[in-house]
């Protein structure tokens, strides 16, 4: 057995953890249910946090711009102590911790490496304060609470979720046919819809242009969208819960490649559900999902072989993400000992504390609410790490989400900033101190080959010298491969 299926579909072996006799079966029990968060501290939900940001919006907009109109030195000051009240640097790093802390703690590293991927192709981009107060609880409630169900549904859910309708202006649709449309044009006001969510949800959420989609499609689609939409107030500006709007909806029967939407019942929010249905169960959503499954555990350039048993158990579970995800497994655990994988900066990171035994994400206790106090301790910050190290998963820079292949990431500034990163995992902040053997023999399979292009002595690791082996190994290909 290649002992990187550990990486490749988790976080490694963490020292005195066993290694599993079946790994296959290990990985693929880990999918069958959503595990607990073991974060040992309080939770923010998504309602709460969207409150906070509401707080944030309404005092900046409405009082401290007023305010301070002619005073830019104090309207500055003003924000920064807003933002302190509020959290704003606060709860990214939370959530981050939180997110760090399922990965090494849950019990399930597998099922949390799976949420990793589904985040990713589901991203959110570095819009607003949407990374400070939205992203992690969608995360959280939305993509990791619907892993266990179907895939369709998963969709349903990201795609209505205030996170993508504000991410992706869907609230500023409006139809040209609609009672809101008309009477807008009666006062000489513009009403278009925006597009930009139809097309992510075609592009990338669903069929890839592989599926052959007009830009007619798209129109149509985006019709059948207007309307959903978070509402705005004086209070709370656009951070109200997100409700179905009839009057900004385009009345009629509306087609998206094969399919004919109308209306059903009093209003037409069925349409998009419907549409959702179609388009989660179109073979090139199958085939554009189960290749970027294979792209992102396996290798670069999967082959049909890899794709084929994934896309098979798509259609005999009706899409069912259990049985696609061990579909996947089984395909990766094939493949193991054939194909190498390059990990990006943040599952690099958490397999290097994993496999070390590192102390890491801060603790609780360590979370402190203040801009001043939280940096400090070694800057422990994970929005701090996650920064340097080129990825933080609730920043991505285009609606794609960040890069699965290594051409991406195989960058001198990169690499540079991952071997300094290394060092930061010193034999002080060790929690369970490994053996170089232990971790060796837990982890990898190829220990001789790995002794002699490092230059480590069969004893090293076992003295005072195991910093100076932990860095060269983590350093080193293979760490950066699984």
């Amino acid at each position: 057995m290649a002992r990187n299926f550990y990486r490749k579909v988790a976080f490694g072996i963490a020292p005195g953890q066993q290694v599993p006799d079946a790994p296959l079966n290990w990985a693929q029990n880990q999918v069958e249910a959503v595990p607990k968060l073991p974060w040992r501290g309080a939770v923010p939900t998504g309602a709460e946090l969207l409150t906070k940001y509401a707080e944030y919006v309404y005092t900046d907009r409405r009082i401290l711009r007023k305010k301070y109109k002619t005073d830019r030195a104090g309207y500055k000051g003003a924000r920064k102590d807003l933002k302190i009240k509020v959290g704003e640097f606060f709860y990214e790093n939370l959530e981050l911790a939180i997110r760090h802390d399922a990965a090494l703690r849950s019990g399930a590293p597998v099922f949390e490496r799976l949420w990793w991927f589904w985040c990713n192709h589901f991203a959110i981009t570095e819009k607003d304060y949407m990374p400070e107060f939205v992203t992690g609880a969608y995360h959280r409630e939305v993509i990791r609470e619907n892993l266990c169900g179907s895939f369709e549904n998963l969709v349903k859910e990201v795609t209505i979720s205030w996170a993508m309708i504000h991410n992706l202006d869907n609230s500023v649709s409006v139809a040209p046919n609609s009672e809101r449309a008309q009477k807008r044009r009666a006062k000489g006001e513009p009403a278009t819809v925006n597009e930009n969510h139809a097309r992510e949800l075609l592009e990338l959420h669903t069929v890839s242009p592989a599926a052959g989609y007009t830009q007619a499609d798209v129109v149509a689609l985006s019709y059948i969208m207007a309307g959903w939409e978070h509402p705005s107030s004086t209070k709370r500006e656009e951070c109200n819960p997100v409700k179905f709007n009839q009057k900004k909806h385009e009345p009629g029967t509306h087609k998206v490649l094969d399919g004919e939407y109308k209306q059903k019942g009093i209003n037409s929010s069925n349409k998009l559900f419907e549409v959702i249905h179609d388009l989660s169960k179109h073979e090139s959503t199958k085939k554009f999902v189960a290749t970027k499954l294979c792209k992102h555990f396996i290798c670069d350039n999967p082959t049909e072989e890899m794709i084929s048993p994934i896309i098979e158990k798509w259609e005999e579970s009706s899409g069912d993400l259990k049985e696609i995800h061990k579909a996947l497994l089984a395909v990766a655990h094939a493949h193991a000992d054939k194909e190498e994988k390059f990990q990006n900066p943040e599952v690099w990171l958490l397999q290097a504390v994993n496999i070390t035994g590192a102390s890491w994400p801060p603790p609780p206790e360590e979370m402190v609410y203040d801009y001043k106090s939280f940096p400090t301790k070694g800057q422990r910050a994970p929005e701090i790490w996650l920064k340097e190290i080129g990825l933080n998963p609730y920043r991505a820079k285009q609606p794609n989400g960040w890069p699965e292949t290594m051409a991406e990431w195989v960058s001198p500034e990169l690499l540079i900033r991952r071997f300094a990163f290394a060092r930061l995992l010193t034999l002080k902040k060790l929690q369970d101190k490994p053996t170089f053997n232990d971790l060796l023999n837990a982890n990898f399979d190829n220990i001789d080959e790995i002794r002699s292009k490092l230059k480590i002595k069969e004893n090293d690791g076992e003295t005072k010298s195991l910093n100076k082996s932990l860095i060269k190994l983590l350093s080193s290909k293979w760490m950066l491969v699984a």
